[in-house]
């Protein structure tokens, strides 16, 4: 076979394997039981071979995990050890520093056996609505306080299910079916993607991935590293200031391109923080090395090899690479500003390529619903939701409104929402006039009024940033708008931290909007028409920030 014919026939199988973990990953979603699996995507899926290299991931997922779990599979090898790993074997954790960043992400890996012989490994990751301790907030001191920590270990050894750690685990969380039914989900994954790669080895005559494997890793990284050569070369800083827990939090970065790869130096980054804001090195990794892909090789597929020119580096005990056992329970706080951190010294080596600042972080709200008496009856729930700001405005065009970027996870609908517990939720727009301005604007937020139903009031774990400190325009675009948190009587909540809503009364929620781009008398009449019609700017904000007459 001529050499242009192999590599098409590479091609082919390389386009095959992806199509195996899509369908990975599709079986958690259909099978999980959290809301935040089934409805908004927060998993992962991928395939790794028998060094524990990731060789492709599934398109459905989010970068904090799927980066994050290219690196864990190497821990699970080294131990549970090569001598221990048999046909059969299911193994998973929840160790933040050895997995995705906090123990509500469950991560599972399972070995594929073809013909007796170990080919390679499948691996999977989920958020899971409940690990015990104080439940999912940042108002632990301690990761011992945050819930149950799994070490890597056999959730199944050679077919025989682990029932002590199923009983430990039940008798820890709240809602212990959800939680075991979402490790079972798992589980059922990784065995979907080993039957579909088993059909693969057959369909194709291969005896294990080890071809094909290598034509991946060696494409991905001399394509990675042929973006790089074409790129400036030098060092560039940036730096965010973000509201913190108690205090406000300096994130910075130093950003250094040259032909053999990118650097990034989180030198002259707050120190930890004594809540659980703090974020695990892999996160930040994770994150970082997505940002950069996402404007220097967003088409190269991710694998271990596409992901190897990115090193990151940061001071121990700074925030950004807490060691245990620092609390870690919402990473993704200041995880999520990474992409923005790093895109912002981008900006200096690539002007017009990079959009401004977004509200970047996720709106989590986890809701602990219980009746106000013993005489209704009523079961509590556990109930968490995710919200998205508007997102920075890009060099073309506007910033996408109610989006999650980074993560790229989806918002649960409204109706499976209240689905899972006496909550309502009254109100979910689009946040009028919260895009900073612009050339392009930038995304909305939303706002959002929830409520317990009759009977029941919240407990609620506020996990928000971008109250203080909105998001930043670029290139003489204006701010977002920045958040708020209150009840509907104008009492103010502050931004993280354990809260109570009252019976009879609502949380109000206003998401932060994404930064502006570009000089704003520069943005057509036509748009700024369509914001007016729409109900994106009011005709008072387009005479303000447009020079509009009234």
């Amino acid at each position: 076979m001529s050499e242009p014919l192999i590599d098409i026939h590479m091609q082919v199988m390389w386009n095959r394997l992806i199509s195996v973990v899509e369908e990975q990953a599709q079986t958690l979603i259909r099978t999980a039981f959290s809301t935040s699996v089934r409805e908004a995507g927060d998993l992962s899926a991928g395939i790794f071979d028998l060094e524990g290299r990731m060789l492709a991931q599934a398109v459905t997922g989010t970068p904090g995990h799927v980066n994050a779990m290219a690196e864990s599979v190497a821990h699970f090898i080294n131990d549970i050890g090569p001598e221990n790993i048999f046909e059969g074997d299911v193994y998973i954790t929840n160790d933040p520093w050895k997995g995705t960043g906090h123990l509500h992400d469950i991560t599972v890996v399972t070995p594929s056996f073809h013909h007796g012989k170990l080919v390679g490994y499948f691996a999977s990751t989920a958020h899971v609505v409940d690990v015990g301790g104080r439940g999912f907030g940042p108002d632990a001191r301690e990761v011992y306080e945050e819930g149950l920590f799994i070490p890597i270990m056999k959730f199944f050894d050679r077919g025989e299910v682990n029932r002590t750690l199923i009983h430990i685990v039940r008798n820890n969380v709240r809602e212990n079916d959800k939680v075991v039914g979402d490790f079972y989900a798992l589980a059922a994954c990784n065995e979907t993607g080993h039957r579909r790669l088993v059909d693969m080895l057959t369909e194709f005559n291969l005896e294990d991935l080890g071809t094909i494997g290598s034509f991946i890793l060696k494409h991905s990284r001399e394509a990675t590293l042929e973006r790089l050569r074409n790129l400036p070369h030098g060092s560039w800083s940036y730096s965010l200031d973000l509201d913190g827990y108690d205090e406000p939090v300096h994130l910075a970065a130093q950003l250094t391109i040259s032909p053999d790869g990118v650097l990034v130096d989180f030198d002259g980054t707050s120190g930890m923080s004594r809540f659980g804001i703090n974020v695990p090195l892999v996160y930040a990794k994770a994150y970082a090395c997505y940002g950069i892909k996402c404007v220097v090789a967003p088409e190269i597929p991710n694998n271990t090899a596409s992901l190897a020119p990115f090193d990151v580096v940061a001071p121990e005990g700074c925030i950004l690479n807490a060691k245990r056992p620092a609390p870690v329970a919402v990473r993704h706080v200041l995880g999520h500003f990474v992409p923005d951190l790093v895109l912002g010294a981008l900006h200096q080596a690539l002007p017009g390529k990079v959009p401004a600042e977004g509200a970047s972080a996720l709106w989590n709200l986890h809701m602990s619903v219980r009746p106000v008496s013993d005489e209704i009856g009523g079961k509590g729930a556990e109930i968490l939701m995710f919200n998205s700001g508007g997102t920075g405005a890009r060099p073309s065009l506007d910033g996408l409104s109610a989006t999650a970027f980074p993560s790229g996870v989806h918002t649960m609908p409204i109706e499976a929402t209240e689905n899972v517990g006496p909550i309502i939720v009254w109100r979910k727009e689009l946040r009028e006039g919260s895009g900073g301005a612009g050339e392009q604007r930038g995304g909305l937020g939303q706002v959002i009024e929830i409520a317990a139903a009759e009977g029941y009031a919240f407990r609620f774990s506020a996990m928000f940033d971008r109250l203080g400190h909105p998001a930043r325009g670029r290139d003489g675009g204006g701010d977002g708008a920045a958040g708020s948190v209150s009840l509907d009587d104008g009492t103010t909540f502050k931004g993280k931290g354990l809260q109570f809503v009252p019976a009879g009364r609502k949380l109000v929620l206003h998401l932060p909007g994404g930064g502006g781009y570009g000089d704003a008398a520069k943005r057509p009449a036509a748009a700024i028409d369509a914001d007016i019609a729409n109900g994106y700017i009011t005709k008072d904000q387009a005479a303000a920030d447009y020079g509009r007459k009234k």
